[in-house]
């Protein structure tokens, strides 16, 4: 007698689309919409060299005869170049793709950094309180006091100065760790005030009356009940992460000249813009809006389906 049985993956699929969120997502254009494009972006910029028709930062292949071509359906494009070239003869389209690449990646990884650094301060902070609690919600209050943009520029500008000739490494990490410094703050405050709430129910207390440690408790019956929120705010952030990635990149102490990300493209074809080739730098900003308008709608899915009281 033989079976047959599901491979695990697809039973995760298969569960995922008849829980409530997979109904919710299911039920939803505008988030299969989002879902679709976030989904193609991050496709090409993982596999932008073989998406990508061209290795815009190979100088071995840059052609300055074919610098500011128009894009290809215009009188003087050319069809090498579907949305033409910039000042350096770099295919707009490759470009684009590989830029992309860098800002979800210093994105992706800045929130990741803030979510693991907040998260733990919030969870200590609302479960043990006194002097603990009150100290980080402080030192809280003094970063909220301080506009993002204003301490990214800041800790960029200062770390590029002590380091100059650090490589592209450095320079991403200082960026990296720019746009982290302030974005953890939002989900201590999330974590903590759910935690609050959390450490005086009877599951947390039943645990601490059987002799659990407290940081077991924290990590394996708190933590995960305060998540969702987190999830909501991480999906959010990442594209305002992109933005403020963009941002220092467009003022020139983001991604480094030989690493170009969307906001260094976009920096660069402003120098053009009222000369005629507005394809230098809309185009990346529509990638970048597409990215970041993509990924606001999915944590505004997710937040209503995490949501109890709207199912």
């Amino acid at each position: 007698m033989s079976t047959s049985t599901t491979p695990a993956p697809m039973g995760r699929v298969a569960r995922f689309l008849d829980s409530d969120i997979g109904h919710s997502f299911r039920s939803s254009p505008v988030a299969m919409a989002a879902a679709l494009i976030a989904f193609v972006c991050v496709f090409a910029s993982v596999f932008a060299g073989w998406v990508a028709p061209h290795n815009p930062f190979d100088l071995t292949t840059l052609e300055l005869s074919d610098a500011r071509l128009p894009p290809a359906w215009s009188e003087a494009g050319s069809r090498k170049y579907l949305l033409g070239t910039d000042d350096q003869g770099r295919d707009i389209l490759s470009a684009v793709i590989y830029g992309a690449r860098i800002s979800l990646v210093v994105g992706v990884v800045s929130v990741i950094l803030s979510v693991l650094v907040g998260v733990s301060l919030g969870l200590l902070a609302g479960f043990r309180g006194g002097w603990i609690d009150a100290a980080l919600m402080r030192l809280c209050d003094v970063m909220l006091s301080f506009p993002a943009i204003l301490v990214a520029l800041l800790i960029a500008g200062v770390g590029r100065a002590l380091f100059p000739n650090g490589g592209d490494g450095l320079a991403f990490g200082v960026l990296i760790f720019s746009i982290s410094l302030t974005g953890w703050v939002q989900y201590a405050r999330t974590v903590r005030g759910s935690t609050l709430v959390e450490r005086n129910k009877e599951y947390v207390q039943a645990a601490r009356v059987t002799g659990v440690p407290s940081r077991r408790i924290m990590r394996g019956h708190v933590l995960p009940n305060v998540m969702g929120p987190v999830l909501v705010l991480a999906t959010i952030q990442v594209a305002t992460a992109i933005i403020t990635e963009a941002t220092l990149s467009f003022l020139g102490v983001g991604a480094p000249p030989t690493s170009p990300s969307l906001g260094t493209l976009i920096r660069i074809g402003n120098d053009y813009l009222f000369s005629g080739e507005w394809w230098i730098t809309v185009f990346p900003g529509v990638m970048l809006v597409l990215i970041a308008l993509s990924v606001n709608l999915l944590g505004d899915w997710l937040r209503d389906a995490l949501n109890p009281r709207l199912r």
